[in-house]
């Protein structure tokens, strides 16, 4: 079975509980502090697993504010993104100046690169998958702009992905071994980006148009990696922009359009070079799926992304 750590606050000395709670908090999600709204009568437990690159926590706690400053982001070690799932109670998660009221069942994302805040106004209990960012953004375009919108249990795949987290996790705990675990948890992202993947049509309002057209123009480029006369000009005409535009958009980006482009092309091909289901496939082959038509050229733009040739990341992948 999936190895599950627990924590409590229950028996613990009241002058040092809360103490104990943070560093368990922080240790388990991200660099945080609570606010009990009770010090005194404050309670919480926390069970946590990680599978694969992927931490998972169960929150229970009474009335409480966390908080995720501007001095936590300083001392958060890597960036990643938290899939909060409300479980019992309610609650409120807020970044970027919105505020997503979860309800049980909804769920919402937040940043760990910046700063946010969690309300709890009573006895509430979450689910909290640690995702990292790199991984999150094979599954939904711009996730850094979608963060603190309540995505609702009633509304048809956000309803499916929560009912299916909350009966895994209860399989983690009774059944499940590392290896199913880590698969079901890539079905599981596969969902999340299923529940994003129309968020611009239904719930429009809540992002700026140049959000909705960076979220168009990420699905566009990760529904096309394996075309090898995908360019800039080329996204650009089938999202209906002028080039220029598309530019403009990535403008305040650390990567250009045509760098994301090789390097999500890169990062499919890295993946796909140590799944073992791919093992009897060529390097070439691999590379010419996500529209390299040049083992030379691949050859070399792998290296400078990864320090080493791609048969030596087949042999000896880097760990984590």
């Amino acid at each position: 079975m999936t190895h599950i750590d627990s924590f409590s606050t229950v028996g613990l000395d009241p002058r040092r509980k809360l103490t104990h709670w943070n560093d368990f908090a922080s240790d388990s999600i991200n660099p945080l502090v609570s606010v009990p709204a009770d010090v005194q009568n404050f309670e919480g437990s926390i069970a946590r697993a990680r599978i694969g690159d992927i931490a998972i926590a169960d929150v229970y706690s009474k009335a409480q504010v966390v908080q995720h400053s501007r001095l936590h982001v300083a001392r958060t070690r890597h960036s990643m993104f938290f899939l909060q799932l409300q479980l019992e109670g309610e609650c409120v998660s807020l970044q970027d100046g919105r505020a997503a009221r979860l309800r049980p069942g909804d769920f919402a994302l937040c940043d760990s690169s910046r700063q946010y805040e969690v309300e709890c106004p009573g006895a509430n209990r979450m689910l909290v998958l640690g995702i990292p960012d790199a991984r999150l953004r094979r599954h939904i375009a711009c996730p850094d702009s979608l963060v603190a919108i309540a995505m609702q249990a009633s509304n048809g795949a956000c309803g499916l992905l929560s009912g299916f987290v909350r009966n895994f996790w209860r399989e983690c705990a009774e059944t499940l071994d590392d290896a199913a675990a880590g698969r079901i948890m890539g079905a599981i992202l596969e969902l999340v980006g299923a529940a994003y993947a129309d968020i611009g049509r239904s719930q429009p309002d809540r992002l700026s148009l140049a959000t909705l057209h960076r979220i168009r123009i990420v699905n566009y480029i990760e529904a096309h990696l394996d075309d090898p006369e995908l360019t800039p000009t080329r996204v650009a005409e089938a999202c209906r922009m002028t080039p220029r535009y598309l530019h403009h958009l990535f403008s305040d980006r650390e990567e250009t359009v045509a760098r994301y482009i090789v390097r999500r092309r890169l990062d499919e091909c890295a993946r796909a070079l140590v799944s073992s289901a791919q093992r009897s496939r060529t390097i070439t082959a691999i590379a010419f799926d996500y529209g390299f038509n040049s083992p030379t050229h691949f050859g070399r733009v792998f290296r400078a992304r990864f320090g080493m040739t791609p048969r030596e990341y087949r042999r000896d992948p880097p760990s984590g």
